[in-house]
């Protein structure tokens, strides 16, 4: 095992690389960041040439990415154009990201797995063909508009939740957007779940365990659904980053100052060292959480074991 994750860890190296130098290059064409700094009118000559030397933008494309990666490990992600350190945008968004993502997995793994397990074992019943579709109703309706609708009716027309989200962003507040923000992945899981669930029941090691007179609990949450978690906690894993750098839409819509509402900005602004610096941070969680599933499916299958 130790060998393994040594192993791995060498793999993130070429794969943090090549991901960070790809968003490097596309953000940096996104057009000229100077020229938003100096508002409607143009920057004369001179300002212009002076905010490129400041920021390191007369440089050559491949000395900046150099140069900023040299910076990332010291800890140095650079600074935004309104002269604050990019770290402390990250410092104060990406905690409110963080508990939002944890809200939206617990949707995940509580409600998903859990219709996912009872649309299982019960497939072809009106309680699988009622979940079956509404999962395909939550996938077809796009997150912005389960949002506003979730929005307009709990919190302006019944006036159950705040319609927006303070500046603290406690867990109470993003009850409702990690709602919004996982429906579509827990429809996916709930999906998957089933499926999985569905095609294990009729595996052997399922009909012995009931030949030996297993009480029905045990055969289901011992044997069948430690085998039939594989494939949902593989995407449930991958979907922990994709949850925090997709959270655009839904932060937007709850003002809520994460990891999305920066990028935004970042974007809007044309503001290459903020939008580089926290998707190399997203990067980083991409392949964090690769790894712990990867080392989560020895925990769930004996038979998997690494070496």
């Amino acid at each position: 095992m130790g060998r393994y994750v040594v192993r791995r860890l060498l793999q993130m190296i070429p794969v943090f690389i090549g991901a960070t130098l790809l968003i490097f290059l596309m953000v940096n064409v996104m057009g000229d960041p100077i020229a938003g700094l100096c508002g409607e009118r143009q920057c004369d000559p001179a300002t212009a040439a002076q905010l490129k030397r400041d920021f390191g933008l007369d440089k050559p494309v491949w000395q900046q990415y150099v140069t900023y990666m040299g910076n990332v490990f010291t800890g140095d992600f650079g600074t935004a154009f309104n002269g604050q350190p990019v770290t402390e945008l990250m410092a104060s968004a990406f905690p409110v990201t963080i508990r939002l993502t944890i809200v939206a997995i617990l949707f995940e793994i509580i409600i998903g797995i859990a219709l996912g397990v009872v649309t299982g074992l019960r497939r072809g019943s009106p309680v699988d063909t009622g979940v079956l579709l509404l999962t395909l109703v939550v996938i077809s309706i796009p997150t912005f508009v389960t949002g506003l609708l979730l929005q307009l009716l709990l919190g302006v027309k019944w006036g159950w939740i705040k319609p927006s989200v303070s500046p603290d962003a406690t867990f109470g507040e993003l009850i409702v957007p990690g709602l919004v923000l996982a429906s579509v992945s827990l429809a996916y899981v709930t999906r998957l779940t089933r499926t999985s669930i569905a095609e294990n029941k009729r595996s052997d090691y399922v009909r012995t365990a009931i030949a030996k007179g297993l009480p029905r609990h045990r055969v289901v949450t011992r044997h069948l659904l430690r085998n039939s978690l594989i494939p949902v906690v593989t995407f449930i894993g991958t979907d922990i980053g994709a949850l925090m750098g997709g959270a655009i839409v839904t932060e937007r819509i709850f003002n809520i100052h994460g990891v999305g509402y920066q990028l935004y900005q970042g974007i809007l602004r044309q503001n290459t060292q903020t939008v580089v610096g926290f998707v190399t941070v997203l990067v980083i969680v991409f392949l964090v959480a690769n790894l712990l599933v990867d080392l989560l499916y020895a925990v769930l299958d004996p038979r998997i074991r690494y070496v």
